[in-house]
């Protein structure tokens, strides 16, 4: 015990002095008290400051209070030697915290961005904890539509959640010929869509097609269409329902596009009776009432994927001789840079055509007949025999079960034809009258109809129009809102086509 005593003056020198901790409370002076047990365990944590070794006993407990203290003075120094506190391993957890922690009242703005992102310098500054990366999510993902991060949840959720149903179609054409935005509120950015014009005549059930197809059904009442159909006094009056080109879309991505009808006699009607300006390029009305036709039908066959032609009774030889001059006046598609611009009119593949489908509506029960619809198929397909448009190939109705004795081989050249028969409350009473007998038995049986129910082939017409393939408009693929701007050059166009104002000028 004296050899201890006597070898620490020894050991620290004349000149330096020691601090003593728990010896302060020895009242005699430092020479008599230096074989104490308490003496060897103050002074041995001081002649090892080097931290080579911990020897056991209760110093060992205060060792890390004393390691710990160092991380908050070195924090600046940390900035130029950030590497300073690798050595201690026991806590670098601590390490990191006092660091963020300091690095935000007090650290200059040059460091701040040299452990984090623009994400976490954000974070910081808007005083959020960094242990969150929900909304480093967020914010990355909605920084370019949101100002702040509050609006951010409300901008996500409402992209998530689907555009409002249509209730009712609206204009994309007025009856000026004059283009309508309002339908681009209801267009999203996506490519997956269907896009089914229809042209016909006067009274042949346009309107009321198009809404059996896209939203309605047949036991509806007609004023509730989605496409308004002909009331009782437009009939009467001989008017027409549809003016210029309505628009309407499904939730399932399906535009449907109803138009005023081709030669309208009612329309031509209305420019004589009421004195109506007409271009100054056109001098006749008549000559302005094909005009317009023929702008919508060649507006139909550049736009459209499915162009549906609704006769009311089989057939109008002056109807194919109009679809044959829209399909000379078409605008032709917009084609690549790489392609050949001499070529691109007589090339098939650098021109698009749609589906052309031609829908017998108010069909007759002998016009079932198996005979009689063949006889159909060939009268039409030689008609459009030298048309580029697509009328064969893509619908038929052997594959619906209505003639289950046929086979498929049965119609040599089946164009895109389907039969419709008249609606049940219209021909209830012919139905009656052919189900009555001399037998009361037999009197309450319904008549023989030939096909089947109306309702029946509006759905299997419905299952092939949307199951038609969906060609390519143009040379790029097109989204709903680009297919919105596109339409609207190819209207402008349409107006303004030098082939159109020709052939009015040989009109009149």
């Amino acid at each position: 015990m004296s050899e201890s005593g006597h070898s620490q003056p020894g050991m620290y020198g004349q000149g330096r002095r020691r601090r003593r901790r728990r010896g302060d409370r020895d009242t005699g002076p430092p020479g008599q008290n230096l074989s104490g047990p308490s003496r060897d365990r103050e002074y041995q944590p001081r002649e090892r400051r080097d931290g080579s070794e911990d020897p056991p006993g209760p110093v060992l407990q205060k060792t890390p209070i004393i390691l710990a203290k160092p991380p908050g003075e070195r924090s600046k120094p940390s900035q130029n030697v950030p590497v300073s506190g690798a050595p201690v391993l026991e806590k670098p957890i601590m390490l990191i915290k006092a660091r963020e922690d300091g690095g935000k009242p007090g650290i200059p703005p040059e460091v701040t961005p040299v452990p984090s992102g623009a994400g976490s310098s954000k974070l910081e500054r808007e005083g959020q904890r960094p242990t969150q990366p929900v909304y480093q999510i967020q914010n990355r993902g909605m920084g370019a539509s949101a100002s702040s991060s509050a609006v951010d949840p409300v901008i996500g959720q409402s992209k998530l959640l689907p555009l409002e149903k249509m209730k009712h179609s609206i204009k994309l054409v007025d009856d000026q010929m004059n283009w309508c935005d309002s339908a681009m509120e209801y267009l999203r950015d996506q490519t997956d869509m269907l896009v089914v014009g229809v042209i016909g005549l006067q009274g042949a059930g346009k309107s009321t097609i198009m809404s059996l197809l896209s939203a309605n059904t047949s036991e509806e009442d007609q004023r509730g269409y989605v496409f308004r159909a002909q009331t009782q006094e437009i009939k009467e009056r001989g008017g027409n329902q549809t003016s210029g080109i309505d628009f309407y879309i499904t939730q399932e991505r399906v535009i449907f596009l109803d138009t005023q009808p081709v030669l309208g006699p009612s329309i031509l009607d209305h420019l004589i009776n009421n004195d109506r300006k007409l271009p100054p390029e056109y001098n006749l009305p008549h000559t302005y009432v094909e005009m317009q036709s023929l702008q919508i039908t060649a507006f139909l066959f550049t736009v459209c994927h499915v162009v549906i032609v609704v006769q009311d009774w089989f057939t109008d030889i002056n109807l194919y001789r109009f679809l044959q001059t829209a399909e000379m006046l078409k605008p032709s598609t917009p084609s690549t840079s790489h392609d050949n611009t001499g070529s691109s009119g007589n090339d098939d593949g650098a021109e698009y055509y749609p589906h052309i489908v031609f829908l017998h509506n108010k069909a007759r029960r002998d016009e079932f007949c198996p005979r009689n619809l063949k006889n159909m198929h060939f009268v039409v397909d030689k008609l459009m025999a030298h048309s580029h448009l697509r009328y064969k190939g893509t619908l038929s109705m052997l594959d619906c079960s209505i003639f289950p004795g046929l086979g498929k081989d049965y119609l040599e050249t089946e164009v895109n034809m389907f039969l419709l028969p008249v609606q049940e409350n219209e021909g209830e009473d012919v139905l009656t009258k052919a189900g009555s007998g001399s037998s009361p038995l037999f009197s309450l049986l319904p008549g023989y109809r030939g096909h089947p129910t109306f309702s029946s082939m509006v759905s299997k017409l419905r299952t092939q129009i949307l199951a038609m393939p969906r060609c390519q408009l143009s040379h790029t693929i097109l989204t709903e809102k680009n297919w919105f701007h596109y339409a609207a050059r190819i209207w402008d166009g349409v107006k303004k086509s030098s082939a159109l104002s020709e052939y009015s000028r040989l009109l009149s």
